[in-house]
């Protein structure tokens, strides 16, 4: 046997470690002194309180059908009949509530509402003002003005949010407060052979009531902050019939109240 061969054979193998050794202790020293990095993920609250204020604008409201019942004999220059042109002339509410956001879909929230308006409605009778002679027609004309205060309780469904925007739609139920004030109703002969006699008028006490009322919306809203949104929205709300006015010898109703209303209001959340 050569003794060189054995020689090399048996000491390569240790050369061979050695030369390796200095590098693998480098990189562990390395990994030793390496900072250590937390990694946490973003975590984006689903749920907690939040307020809201909204203002409304409702360029078209139906006009509840109104009405007018007289005593018989009916008032002088009077007589019961519909009013068929009826129009409002104050578009504009406010409201102020408070809500809860359970999950990424539903919500809900308590609001109170306040809104003022006047009517001003015109109709013509079948029958005569009471006074006037057989074959005419009586013309009627009612002014009155209104405040409403409505409470509701309403849900919503969130439906998914892309690029900051989140779609909605939402139903709610509760009752109106509707208080109306005098009461101005004048009767004049319209028609037919008329004496062409003044128009005669009447004030009554405007009535106070609480009536059922429905809500429903739809609408988008913007995320401006972690906090607060932009909503901006459609709703239409219908409020129950009642009295106008309640008189011995006259009475006035309408058949409810309907508001279709475009509305921009603000969220801000507790989370």
């Amino acid at each position: 046997m050569n003794w060189r061969h054995t020689l090399l054979a048996t000491c390569a193998p240790a050369v061979l470690v050695m030369t390796l050794l200095p590098p693998v202790a480098l990189a562990a020293d390395d990994l030793l002194d390496a900072p250590e990095v937390t990694i946490s993920a973003a975590r984006t609250p689903t749920s907690g309180f939040y307020l809201r204020g909204d203002i409304g604008y409702a360029p078209w409201a139906s006009e509840g059908d109104p009405s007018l019942d007289v005593s018989t004999p009916a008032p002088a220059g009077l007589a019961g009949g519909d009013f068929d042109d009826a129009r409002f002339g104050k578009p504009f509410s406010g409201g102020l509530g408070i809500g809860y956001q359970f999950n990424d879909m539903l919500r809900a929230d308590l609001t109170a509402d306040y809104f003022e308006d006047d009517l001003d409605g015109r109709g013509l009778s079948s029958a005569p003002c009471a006074g006037d002679a057989a074959g005419t027609r009586c013309g009627l004309n009612t002014k009155a003005d209104y405040s409403a205060l409505g409470l509701m309780a309403n849900a919503y469904v969130d439906l998914g949010t892309l690029a900051g925007f989140t779609p909605y739609i939402g139903a709610g139920v509760g009752a109106t407060q509707l208080k109306w004030g005098d009461v101005s109703v004048s009767g004049a002969c319209a028609d037919g052979a008329c004496t062409g006699g003044p128009a005669t008028t009447y004030s009554y006490d405007g009535e106070t009531s609480w009536r059922f009322t429905y809500a429903l919306m739809a609408g988008i809203s913007y995320d401006v902050s972690d906090r607060l949104k932009l909503d901006l929205g459609y709703r239409y709300s219908d409020i129950a019939g009642g009295d106008l006015f309640r008189a011995s010898d006259a009475r006035g109703k309408d058949d409810g109240l309907g508001r279709h209303e475009f509305r921009a209001g603000l969220r801000l959340s507790f989370w």
